[in-house]
């Protein structure tokens, strides 16, 4: 069953759509230097997914399929039938699915700082096990230092930070378990829509590598790498992830 999203609808009606899809342990605000650059020329939707912000929950566990159809639930109701995606993290791999899974819906798709496969579960489940006993702060710093790079603005890290101690335990420890046992490597082949993967070069959590292995899979797709940046570029750099987008938004398919 699908979880109704808290969500923003910014732009003018008309434009093109860009859906903007959030990492781990975050809200629709982590987005908010790229709406303030693309609003006037796209119309944004973004959200809250399900055990985040002011989205509800849902009893776990939970799936990918059911991460993305809260999204394609959430287009239906605003009677959006194609748009482009553009994700970080388990927001990329979110997008991912969509574009392999419901191809109809996606005009140009933007994987950011992800992978479609996180390595083994139990690093992760151990995670999830620790949020619900100890809460989200148990976890919070260690996130940090793999968002961010060392050079990060302490005044902005330390906003980033009050965004995961909002995050409810529950929603933070199922959508963990997500990442855990979320695997696209066999769906990769079936994307369609022009696809950009974005990468930054001190990402710990998902390196270049993997990155370029992610477009080489996805016909047709591109790769860009940010450097000097880690897991959560669209934070720590939002002009160069920006500019990236923007560049796309409006590019014929071939």
């Amino acid at each position: 069953m699908t979880v109704a999203l808290n969500h923003l609808v910014e732009g003018p009606a008309g434009a093109p759509v860009l859906v903007l899809l959030n990492s781990l342990g975050t809200d629709l605000r982590m987005w908010e230097p790229q709406v303030a650059a693309l609003r006037d020329e796209v119309r944004i939707v973004r959200f809250d997914a399900r055990g985040h912000g002011g989205s509800p929950t849902a009893d776990p566990p939970w799936t990918l399929a059911d991460l993305g159809g809260d999204v394609l639930a959430l287009l239906d109701s605003l009677g959006i039938a194609k748009a482009g995606f553009a994700g970080v993290s388990l927001g990329g791999a979110t997008a991912l699915w969509i574009a392999a899974h419901a191809p109809e819906r996606v005009e140009r798709s933007f994987a950011c700082f992800t992978s479609p496969y996180f390595g083994p579960p139990d690093p992760w489940l151990e995670r999830a096990a620790i949020v619900r006993a100890e809460g989200v702060e148990a976890v919070a710093d260690g996130v940090l230092d793999r968002w961010f790079t060392d050079r990060v603005d302490p005044n902005l890290r330390a906003r980033m930070r009050e965004m995961i101690l909002a995050t409810p335990p529950a929603g933070y420890a199922a959508a963990t378990e997500v990442v855990a046992h979320l695997d696209l490597r066999d769906d990769l082949g079936r994307i369609a829509a022009q696809t950009l993967v974005i990468s930054g070069s001190e990402d710990p959590a998902c390196p270049p590598d993997v990155g370029r292995a992610l477009a080489a899979a996805i016909p047709g797709a591109e790769f860009a790498e940010l450097e000097g940046v880690a897991h959560l570029g669209n934070v720590e750099r939002p002009e160069a992830v920006t500019d990236l987008i923007r560049a796309r938004l409006t590019k014929e398919a071939p």
